[in-house]
């Protein structure tokens, strides 16, 4: 969507409008149609999608404002889904 440099930067002036403590950010997870593997076209959450700029489906962002610090929690794609995809940037490439 935008450079990275954006969502930085819209992180960095959230850190400086709250005065303390964990902001917690919950992306969306897919939601099946029919059965789990049919699922609906994904739309991610607005506030994830506003503050990361990632559309990948159950992550978690968290802001420690406390201790200056930016956290991405995730799962790595597996072995499978590399077949079927070929290969995707690891959650920690994706957190730079």
């Amino acid at each position: 969507m935008f450079s990275k440099n954006t969502y930085i930067s819209r992180r960095k002036q959230l850190k400086q409008q709250l005065s303390g403590g964990v902001v917690l950010f919950l992306a969306n997870n897919e939601a099946s149609m029919n059965y789990p593997s049919n699922t609906y076209r994904y739309r991610q959450d607005s506030s994830f999608t506003y503050f990361y700029g990632l559309q990948i489906a159950g992550l978690v962002g968290v802001i420690d404002i406390d201790e200056d610090k930016e956290i991405l929690f995730g799962d790595d794609y597996g072995i499978d889904d590399i077949i079927w995809m070929g290969n995707q940037p690891t959650i920690a490439d994706l957190a730079c």
